[in-house]
């Protein structure tokens, strides 16, 4: 990887520490970081000897040819179309965007710029999705018919907490459905289909819950959601906080079927081919450990399964052949509002909601103002499928303790 240096800027010291302190394993240089949270700031600064910013209008006139974003999940467009508007390539964690409004703009923006957009989703790149994708390219199970993608992540209050410090941080409100992208992607993925329907169904808290008794969130526990793909396929997904944590995906196709496994190791592959009208070639069922792509050594030394250290190898990689990368703007906005749809979808007894394709500016023109969020002040619409909430007595008195634990003395 003795390649030009791509000089990068990172805004978001916690999830942003992952993306800086792996991204000179691909060639980059992080140059600059930026942060609300002072103290926080100048302490990783001073760790990795950088430039740092509480303003992201002057992080932004720093000399650096790229930005990562890992700010907060539902201000992710407005702080890329920024950065893309003062001529940095972009990076952004998930979501893409928050409306459909702001994902049109993303998208424009990306357009008229022509700078390089990356959709930071790290689970289609993780060890078992990468193999999936290859058997799937080969043709050995035939087309794409059925999906499931599970995300399925429980904390314990004090985790819970720890990574969401205040009332109104997002992960305290934000609806079911949205977190959806880490089961939707890799589905979209393995088969190069893009999602056109959505039918969302939600699951709420129930009172009897210890981990929820000691929080102020107000969302819901889970969805399901069915969507219907672009050729036709079906795919469900589930996420995000139920009991035992699951992060899985099965492929079924016209010739076989495959998964990773659920127990011991996740990343072991199972292939299933009957083979039933072609000659016999391979066993019904194997089993195996795939092997990662080239860079297998530097992928497992960073987060999330060696998925991180892939994000940031494409990222880079992109801007060196100023090509737009698999995760471009029109995948990583088409698989972020699989959310927004799909709670549109469960407030409304779960009917069929179109997906609208984004990447025709024809299509563009309908949704150009549609700005539908929900809001946790206001509602209109509220960001659980019960109506308004408010934490309990017993959860914020708990969450205080251990808001104070770790610093925050905010709201």
């Amino acid at each position: 990887m003795a390649k030009k240096v791509i000089k990068v800027g990172v805004i978001g010291v916690r999830r942003g520490g992952s993306f800086a302190r792996s991204a000179g394993l691909v060639g980059m240089k992080l140059v600059a970081i930026c942060d609300k949270w002072e103290e926080k700031l100048e302490q990783v600064g001073k760790e990795l000897k950088v430039a740092t910013y509480t303003d992201y209008d002057k992080f932004l006139e720093h000399d650096f040819d790229a930005v990562i974003l890992a700010n907060y999940f539902n201000e992710h467009a407005p702080f890329a179309i920024k950065a893309l508007k003062a001529g940095k390539h972009v990076m952004s964690e998930t979501s893409a965007c928050f409306t459909i409004a702001e994902g049109i703009e993303l998208i424009e923006t990306v357009e008229k710029t022509g700078k390089i957009y990356m959709f930071a989703e790290n689970y289609p790149y993780m060890l078992f999705n990468q193999e999936m994708r290859k058997i799937y390219q080969s043709g050995r199970i035939g087309s794409f018919m059925y999906g499931e993608g599970e995300y399925v992540h429980p904390m314990s209050a004090d985790q819970q907490m720890g990574i969401s410090c205040g009332l109104y941080h997002w992960r305290n409100w934000l609806p079911a459905t949205y977190y959806c992208t880490h089961a939707m992607a890799p589905i979209m993925f393995i088969t190069d289909t893009m999602p056109v329907q959505v039918n969302g169904f939600v699951i709420p808290r129930p009172q009897d819950d210890p981990v929820y008794q000691r929080t102020v969130r107000i969302n819901d526990a889970a969805s399901v959601i069915i969507v219907k793909m672009n050729n036709g396929a079906y795919a469900k997904l589930l996420q995000v906080s139920l009991r035992g944590h699951s992060v899985w995906v099965r492929i079924h196709g016209a010739r076989g079927q495959m998964e990773n496994m659920r127990w011991g190791d996740k990343n072991f592959v199972r292939l299933i081919r009957e083979q039933y009208h072609e000659r016999q070639t391979e066993p019904v069922e194997q089993i195996y450990k795939p092997e990662f792509p080239p860079y297998a050594k530097a992928a497992y030394s960073a987060g999330h399964g060696g998925g991180d250290f892939f994000m940031n190898y494409h990222f880079a990689e992109a801007i060196r052949k100023n090509e737009p990368p698999y995760w471009n703007v029109y995948r990583g906005v088409g698989c972020s509002i699989v959310g927004i749809q799909a709670y549109r979808s469960a407030l409304k007894n779960s009917r069929a909601i179109e997906i609208p394709d984004l990447s025709k500016s024809s299509v563009r023109k309908k949704y150009k103002n549609d700005n539908w969020r929900p809001d946790p002040k206001k509602g209109n619409p509220w960001p659980s499928i019960l109506g308004k909430r408010k934490p309990s007595k017993q959860g914020l008195e708990y969450a205080e303790k251990v808001w104070k634990k770790v610093g925050y003395e905010g709201e």
